[in-house]
């Protein structure tokens, strides 16, 4: 085949998605401090964004150097299964973030450590159920005019994914909206019992805002183009307006742990231990974890 641009560019993308998602992964099992359930949801995300790399990796060795009809199913069903847990791993951490709001009293307790092992077992269970979908059969590799953008899954099963991915995209927007509201609440009551100026006040909700509005904006301007593009239903192998899609969608893994995981104060103090060389025993006597703020929403 002749090498496509475009091709070259997603295996770029995955190579800088598995290495950033692999020094997440890295840090989060480093420390044993790193096993509240908000970090074991991170570490899912940074797991399935890894899978997602090696994906886009594999995909790209594949059909250049291997091709295969029955490696390509393997391939895919390696991509569906990762970007579906990626997107609702992104669904567990808004709702643990909004949890972790309303019930902050009852935040830290082995129930929550509970709902968390389901949130995550139904995370990856139907990710997987997903990803098999082209393996068992549902596939377009006997009736190539039912293929989609994504070859080789059907049309249908690209409508579905797209389709998936809008109500969780709805749902984080709805929840991120509570969020913003309890936020705010909470500030205001601050404000009022230490007599804080009104600024204090505006400066926290619009810090609040802004980082809610980096979180949505990113995942609907990776998200939505492809999503829309499947449900109006692309006809053919991808071409340009297809790749203008998946590029995008595909960069979201490779912005997760910048979102997620970078920004954390934690993650930080123990990426500079790690490139320091500094003992694990020094940094566990302190453990990594800190009071929510309305900059953690």
């Amino acid at each position: 085949l002749a090498l496509n641009p475009w091709d070259v560019v997603l295996c770029i993308s995955g190579t800088v998605i598995s290495c950033e998602n692999a020094i997440v992964v890295l840090v989060i099992f480093y420390s044993p401090a790193f096993r509240a359930p908000m970090f074991l949801l991170i570490g899912s995300l940074a797991t399935a964004d890894l899978l997602a790399g090696v994906g886009l990796i594999l995909r790209f060795a594949f059909v250049y150097l291997v091709p295969s009809e029955a490696v390509s199913l393997l391939t895919v069903g390696l991509l569906v299964t990762s970007f579906t847990a990626s997107v609702s791993s992104l669904l567990a951490v808004t709702i643990d973030r909004y949890l972790s709001l309303c019930n902050a009293l009852t935040y830290c307790s082995e129930r929550t450590v509970t709902r968390t092992r389901i949130m995550l077992l139904l995370t990856w269970g139907a990710s997987i159920c997903h990803g098999l979908l082209p393996v068992l059969g549902w596939n377009c590799l006997q009736e190539p005019s039912a293929c989609s953008m994504v070859r080789p899954l059907t049309k249908s099963h690209l409508v579905v994914l797209s389709a998936s991915f809008l109500a969780v995209f709805a749902a984080m927007l709805q929840l991120y909206l509570q969020i913003c509201r309890v936020v705010c609440r909470h500030a205001q009551q601050i404000a009022v019992q230490r007599h804080l100026l009104a600024s204090s006040h505006d400066v926290t909700t619009r810090k609040g805002i802004a980082t809610l509005a980096v979180v949505l904006g990113t995942f609907a301007s990776c998200w939505l183009p492809f999503a829309v593009s499947g449900l109006l239903g692309h006809r053919g192998p991808p071409a340009l307006p297809a790749y203008a899609t998946l590029l995008p969608a595909a960069s979201n893994s490779a912005l997760n742990p910048v979102i997620y995981a970078f920004r954390n104060r934690d993650v930080q103090r123990v990426l500079w231990a790690l490139c320091c060389g500094c003992c694990s025993s020094s940094s566990s006597s302190s453990p990594p974890f800190r009071s929510r703020s309305p900059s953690d929403v």
